[in-house]
């Protein structure tokens, strides 16, 4: 698990992630749900959500001008 500013947290139960997320007044957020343990991650799913978009918009951008 990792925290809002990127620190490691360790293996945390979900119970106790949640709790971590809610007190904080953020969301935990799965990152890689196939590694094992799954990471998760402290932070703000809207913030989360935006830059993964952003991220996805590049590279379409970067594929098309390779060809």
């Amino acid at each position: 698990m990792i925290g809002l500013e990127g620190e490691q947290l360790g293996i945390k139960p979900l119970s106790e992630a949640q709790a971590l997320a809610d007190s904080a007044n953020v969301d935990l957020v799965l990152i890689q749900p196939q590694a094992k343990p799954p990471v998760a991650k402290i932070m703000d799913y809207g913030k989360f959500k935006f830059e993964y978009q952003k991220k996805q918009k590049e590279q379409r951008k970067n594929k098309v001008l390779l060809r």
